[in-house]
């Protein structure tokens, strides 16, 4: 028993757990990071109760997604570094936190000539949409960035539909702010033994790099769309232009300017706006 200095403050006497990179039990990792920041309290708990050595880790040798996952790791990396020429280093490499030393990360890899942190990751097609991929794995990035002092990472993804993914992330200093304090809070459950709660945390959305060129051939809406941009986009220039010409006619003491259709109204603060207006001539009967 020892006493752990947190942030400066002297702290009572907790078990201290030496690191051994092969025993999961010994520190937070990236895998970690998503239960800690995450809304399942039973998962938070069966997590607590392994790092503790009062649980067996889970079994994933009969979960068919997370085999598949194993399976195409090698896959995916040599298909980002075919698509993208970077090269990726350091795989399966175990990296230790300076000074927080509960804190560890199991690479994938990292990309040699940014020094972005990779992970590869294998998900189902039905369900997938980017913003969804880069939230569900953001707090495993985040904290691997944190471990390794990275400033971006990017998640290369295979889904089951055939499709290969590249999201690019950068680093989010409240966002890791508010992860660092969820684990130093779990980490303290499991070494003084009292039940961790969720801790309620909701991250800012992720931020994603657009670096992608997507083909909208296939989308009935975008054709219908983007045949009504075309069909109007002169109609609108025009309608702009005479927009700002008539502003120009509005005398400047006037509140309200009326004719031929349209009423110019200007406001206290002196924009002016149009609407359409029935002139008498329009209501007055045919003979």
């Amino acid at each position: 028993m020892s006493a752990v200095q947190t942030d400066g403050a002297e702290t009572p006497k907790l078990q201290v757990f030496k690191f051994n990179p092969n025993d999961r039990r010994h520190f937070i990792g990236g895998s970690d990071a998503r239960i800690i920041m995450g809304n399942d309290d039973a998962d938070l708990l069966r997590l607590w109760r392994e790092k503790r050595g009062e649980a067996d880790p889970p079994d994933f040798s009969t979960n068919l997604v997370v085999q598949l996952g194993t399976v195409t790791e090698e896959l995916n990396r040599s298909w980002y570094q075919r698509s993208t020429g970077q090269t990726v280093k350091d795989v399966q490499r175990r990296v230790r936190h300076p000074v927080h030393k509960w804190m560890a990360a199991t690479l994938d890899g990292i990309v040699e000539q940014t020094g972005a942190v990779f992970e590869a990751k294998f998900m189902l097609p039905w369900a997938f949409t980017e913003e969804a991929a880069a939230e569900k794995h953001m707090a495993q990035l985040q904290h691997n960035m944190w471990v390794m002092a990275a400033r971006s990472a990017v998640l290369s993804i295979i889904t089951g539909g055939g499709k290969w993914v590249e999201l690019k992330l950068h680093a989010d200093p409240l966002y890791q702010h508010l992860l660092l304090t969820a684990e130093k809070k779990f980490w303290r459950c499991v070494q003084t033994g009292e039940p961790p709660h969720l801790f309620g945390i909701e991250p800012p959305r992720p931020r994603l790099e657009a670096v992608r060129v997507v083909d909208m051939t296939s989308s009935n809406l975008w054709a219908e769309l983007a045949a009504t941009y075309l069909q109007t986009r002169l109609a609108h220039q025009d309608h702009e232009t005479a927009k700002a010409e008539l502003k120009k006619l509005v005398p400047e003491d006037a509140k309200q300017a009326v004719g031929h259709g349209i009423r110019a109204k200007r406001t206290k603060a002196g924009a002016i706006s149009f609407d359409p207006v029935q002139t008498e001539s329009a209501n007055a009967p045919v003979e």
